[in-house]
Formats: structure tokens, sequence, C-alpha cells
């Protein structure tokens, strides 16, 4: 295997960890509203604060990620989410728990910018779509495996399992951070005045372009995370689904993504990102508006539904996330992308905590106002489209496979 897909590869395993810690906490969701007896808000409040925290630390980490090398402080950062996501399993009751999972989002917000920064530094725009392609993939693995996985060791345990189980998974990503990922310092070579966090902030906000793009990042998520959250609550209390039949929905859907992700990515490279973007977009509605309808439904049709909003979901963040990473050059896209990161998981908690408000229970139990919810994300949705027609990309270089000055560096270490 070569030096740019053993990187590749790497960087998905780590996508891959901060998705499922990410993502596990929702199917869970029925398990610990019962278990900690908490209303739909404070579920909502767990979601939102790993969003909020994540962000927080993605718009702290914008003044300090194109200081440092991006390996070394990769190696930190993922320490730092080990220790958070062992913390979430030891959390004896829901406020350690909430503590824990703030704790986990610090690091984790900082993983999604580091990630991005490292394939806009190695891969050539004519390319980046298939590698977006792959590392996104990761959603569907996880969707396929760790979310099904994790369900099934807390449908035999306990809901701390999952949370063990990643946490051992992350100390063997840290080795291959350790193995694949080289030094990449060329962004310090070209840019050897570090600037103040006030120059930070005025080179993007001053940028037209850029800022074009993290409006784009924040209306995909108010359009998506209204719904993400409480879609297990929902199917459970509104469709009929018990526990263990939640593991259908991610396994469907991550397994049909597995292969449409890279093949979206081939379809951006050649066809255009704007272009892919809008039928992705566009075809995700449909799900959406099905979805937040539903009452008692069969399994088979519930799967064919949400399979297609996995699909589709997927579809339209491979194109966007190679469009946003190229408005950045190299000597600014670490902390471009980690503002960007900032504002993706704020717009995330905004959307889930939101959601939890507008969402109430019914006298059986069912949720009730989940058909506003899901108007409300249709519009958000829409408003995407002519955005990023307006957004460019200004890093059109043809660079190698990997820079010049990396490629010593992958010998050295015997990569």
């Amino acid at each position: 295997m070569n030096k740019e897909k053993l990187l590749l590869w790497t960087l998905a395993a780590i996508n891959f960890t901060h998705i499922v810690d990410f993502m596990i906490l929702m199917p869970l969701g029925p398990q610990l509203m019962r278990i900690f007896e908490i209303s739909p808000r404070e579920f909502g409040l767990l979601v939102s604060s790993y969003t909020f925290s994540a962000g927080l630390s993605s718009f702290l980490g914008a003044f300090v990620l194109d200081k440092y090398d991006r390996r070394k402080i990769m190696l930190w950062v993922f320490t730092g989410f080990l220790l958070g996501t062992l913390a979430c399993a030891l959390s004896p009751n829901y406020p350690i728990l909430l503590i824990s999972r703030i704790l986990s989002g610090v690091f984790g917000g900082l993983t999604s910018a580091l990630v991005l920064s490292i394939i806009g530094d190695v891969i050539p725009d004519a390319r980046r779509g298939r590698a977006m392609g792959l590392v996104m993939a990761a959603f569907s693995v996880a969707s396929v495996f760790g979310v099904p996985f994790g369900l099934f060791i807390a449908s035999i345990s306990n809901w701390h399992a999952p949370f063990f189980f990643l946490a051992a998974l992350s100390l063997i990503i840290l080795w291959m951070i350790y193995k694949f990922i080289p030094s990449i310092t060329a962004h310090l070579v070209e840019k050897k005045l570090k600037p103040s966090p006030i120059q930070v902030v005025k080179r993007v906000t001053g940028n037209p372009n850029q800022m074009r793009a993290i409006t784009l990042t924040i209306m995909m998520m108010l359009g998506q995370f209204t719904i993400i959250p409480f879609l297990s609550p929902y199917m459970v209390a509104n469709v009929g689904f018990t526990d263990l039949e939640l593991t259908y929905i991610y396994m469907a859907g991550g397994l049909f993504t597995i292969f449409t992700s890279p093949w979206v990515g081939r379809l951006t490279d050649k066809y255009g990102k704007v272009k892919v973007f809008t039928v992705f977009m566009s075809l995700n509605i449909v799900p959406i508006a099905v979805i937040t309808q539903l009452g008692a439904t069969p399994i088979p049709y519930v799967l064919l539904i949400t399979t297609m909003f996995f699909v589709t979901s997927n579809g339209r963040m491979v194109p966007a996330a190679a469009l946003i990473t190229g408005t950045a050059k190299a000597e600014n896209r670490g902390s471009f992308l980690s503002f960007n990161s900032a504002v993706q998981q704020f717009g995330a908690g905004v959307a889930s905590f939101f959601a939890g408000l507008v969402l109430t229970e019914g006298a059986g139990g069912e949720l009730q106002n989940f058909d506003i919810i899901g108007y409300i994300a249709i519009v958000f949705s829409l408003i995407c489209i002519p955005l990023i027609r307006r957004i460019k990309v200004v890093d059109l270089e043809d660079k190698p496979t990997l820079d010049e000055k990396i490629k010593p560096v992958l010998n050295k270490q015997g990569v």
C-alpha cells in the first residue's frame, strides 16, 4: 500500500472513532432517557454539549493549528480525545456524563479540523474529492459496524461498554498516527511570521469567500442536526422500533454509504463539486419530509427511507467538504478549517438544542412536533443550493501526491 493510502486510511480511522463517539449517544438515547429519567430537552443538552464544546475548542484552535507540525499536534489532541472517551465510560450518572461529553467534545472538534487540514496540505484539488470520499466513508463504517456493535454490547452489558470499546480502539489508532502520519510543516516554511489571534480572526472574517463557506456549513448543520439526534428516540416512541431494531437503520444506511461515499468522491472530481452537491442536497429533502411524518410503519419501508437519508446526507457532505477545504491556502488552512469546524459544531449544537425545545412528549410517551422540525430542516437545506454556487476554490495548484518537503520524512520513518 503506498504512502498516501496509508495516510488516508489513518485519517479515516481517526474520523471513524470521532464519529462513533458522537453518534453512539444518539441510538443510546432511549436507554439513557429511561435509566437517568431525563426528558427530551435534557437529552438534547447531552448531545449539544459535545458539539458546543467541540465548537469552542475549534475556535480557539484556529489560533494555534497553523503554528505547529500537524503530526505533533494530532498526537496530543487524539490523546486528549482518548481520555475524554474513557471518562464517558466511567461516568456513574447524568451530570458526570454531561461533563465527560464536554471533555470529549473539546478534543473531538480539533480532530475534525486537523484531518481536513492534512488532506488539504497533502492532496491536490484535482483528486481531493476522492480523498474526501475515502475519509468520509468512515461515517459509513461507523454506521454499519461501530454504532450497531456499540448498541449490541450495550444490550448484553450496559451503556458504559461502547465507550470502553472506543477507548481501547483509540489506543490502536494513536499508534497509527505515530506510524503513518508524517511531520507536516510546509505551512510553517511558507509563513515564518506567526499571526496574532486578532490577525487570524480578521483574515477569516475579512475574506468574503471563506465567510460564504462558513455560512454554508451553518446552513447544512441546521438542516440536518435538527433531525439526526432525535431520529432514534422518534423511531422507538412513534414508529414502533425496539432498541435492537434501531441497529437495522444504522447498518442498512452505513452499508450503502460504504459504497456510495467513494463513488460520490469520483463523481465530484469528474463533474464538479457544485453540481454533485446540488443533486444530493435536492434528493436529501425527500427523506427528511417523509421521516418526520412517520407513524407506525413496517420496518422495510422505514429502512428504505432512512437509508436514502444516510446516502443523500453523506453525498452532499463529500463535495461540500472538498470545496470548503479549497477556499484556503496552505499557510492559513488550519486556522480557517478550525473556524469552520467551530461553526459546524456550534451549528449542530444549536440545531439539536433547538429541536429539543420544540419536541414534546405526549401522554403515551410519543414525541410530538417532529413534523415542524422537518419543515424547518427543509428550508435550511434549500438555502444551501444557491449559496454553494457563490463559493470559489483558491487552492488550484497542481501539487504532487505528497509535498516534496514531506516525502523525505516519510522515507526516514520507513512508512
